[in-house]
């Protein structure tokens, strides 16, 4: 009897690390986490993931062969293997592909969050049978996955598809990045918050969000707020919506996707995002793309989003280099 082919896909997160063994067709045999423990070093996160991995896959009833392994990571680059500086990370420059070659003596492809969850969308979620999208992901940055002709956008340097990144407003607010009016600050969860309170400081709205503190206030309660008819909530979703349907317009004007696929915990809010967005990109998008790009959400899996789309990365690059026999 032949061995089930499963790959392990790994998602590094600041706080967690999550990993499981996937199959082709995105079922998850297993999947568990550890603490980054961001201060150390990668070769520290690595052996305590191998070694884990090793402790559960024994309790795997099924027989299989480990064929690949999918990296998502901060600041990857899928050319060269590495991860270069991350924020949050206390890793500087680490050759990834190598350090992994140390453990596994199987194909290890590597990429960013966004790149991996775009994939994920591709075999297992939203945009399975479109060749053309990009997804965003609106957590506590934005990130995105650009795919043209089925294949993900690398660019000549392994870093393209920054949109998150793209200026909104050349005065507007200050970036993590260290420039001014970057998407991410208008379009993230800390990008709504910071919405909320100009809100509250130039408008006399009422709302429940006036007694909230700084530090209280967050994204999931300005969607629950939202949902309650809330002023300054809803006025809230309808600037982040406009500013991301703006910059998404010239996102479409670039690859002129298909669909275009939120991702994440601000897109948990569903149509109150959603609806104003494609609003707004229609409003702003060259009229020979009019009416012809799908906002949708992800299909995803939450909880084990980010492992599907790691290990779909590795899927990816296993398929071609079957194609390419």
């Amino acid at each position: 009897m032949s061995k089930n082919k499963l790959v392990l896909g790994v998602d590094v997160g600041g706080t967690n690390t999550v990993f499981g063994l996937v199959d082709q067709i995105g079922k998850v045999f297993l999947i568990d986490s550890i603490p980054t423990q961001a201060e150390n070093s990668a070769e520290h996160l690595f052996s305590r993931l191998f070694e884990k991995f090793k402790e559960l896959s024994k309790d795997i009833k099924e027989e299989f062969e480990l064929v690949g392994i999918g990296i998502g990571a901060p600041n990857a680059n899928y050319y060269k293997g590495t991860v270069e500086n991350p924020p949050n990370l206390n890793w500087g420059y680490v050759d990834i592909i190598s350090l992994i070659k140390n453990y596994l003596a199987v194909p290890v492809a590597l990429t960013n969050d966004a790149n991996a969850a775009a994939l994920g969308e591709m075999y297992y979620g939203a945009a399975k049978g479109i060749k053309d999208f990009i997804v965003i992901t609106l957590g506590t940055g934005l990130g995105s996955g650009i795919v043209v002709n089925g294949n993900l956008v690398y660019g000549h340097d392994g870093f393209a598809g920054e949109i998150g990144h793209t200026i909104y407003d050349s005065n507007g607010r200050q970036c993590g990045c260290g420039r001014k009016g970057c998407l991410e600050t208008y379009a993230s969860a800390p990008g709504i918050k910071r919405t909320v309170m100009e809100l509250i400081a130039n408008t006399n709205l009422k709302s429940k969000l006036r007694s909230v503190s700084y530090e209280s206030l967050d994204a999931k309660l300005i969607t629950e707020l939202a949902l309650q008819g809330d002023k300054i909530a809803l006025e809230a979703f309808d600037f982040t919506a406009r500013v991301l349907g703006i910059k998404l317009a010239d996102a479409v004007a670039h690859t002129s996707p298909e669909a275009i696929i939120l991702f994440g915990g601000l897109a948990n809010a569903g149509d109150l995002l959603l609806v104003p967005t494609k609003k707004y990109l229609e409003e702003n998008v060259f009229h020979v793309f009019r009416n012809k790009v799908k906002i949708l959400k992800s299909e995803l899996n939450e909880g084990k989003s980010a492992v599907l789309g790691a290990a779909a990365l590795i899927w990816h690059e296993l398929n071609k280099m079957v194609v390419n026999k």
